[in-house]
């Protein structure tokens, strides 16, 4: 792994569809911005800004996420993930993260993730 120093940031968006609302997903009854995919966009942000420090078989496994899911969002609109390293213990990394939209801050929280060799992890289960 590269050195990874705390600030570093990484992002990810998507659109507002059909399929990412509540409804859909079954996390509610509202054709609204679903709470499972705006975590799912929160973590992918996460992964974003740590994939250029990993090397050969090293990934990251989400291990702790403390969120709120503040503002509904409706379908067509955009929604943007923003993730920062705020600490980093050893393999261990910590992220402030936020979720917005046009009008501000939907969600956020903090989020950490673990790195590890993807074989060995997966081996693990086996």
């Amino acid at each position: 792994m590269k050195e990874i120093k705390t600030g570093i940031t990484g992002h990810a968006e998507a659109i507002v569809t059909k399929d990412s609302t509540a409804l859909a997903v079954g996390s509610g009854s509202l054709e609204v911005f679903s709470t499972p995919m705006m975590t799912a966009l929160m973590e992918k942000a996460a992964c974003n800004a740590v994939s250029r420090f990993l090397e050969n078989d090293e990934t990251t496994v989400g291990t702790m996420l403390n969120i709120t899911h503040d503002k509904a969002v409706l379908i067509g609109k955009l929604v943007k993930a923003t993730a920062e390293i705020t600490d980093i213990n050893g393999r261990e990394l910590t992220f402030k993260i936020t979720a917005e939209d046009e009008n501000g801050i939907i969600g956020q929280g903090t989020h950490k993730r673990f790195v590890v060799y993807a074989e060995k992890f997966m081996k693990k289960l086996s």
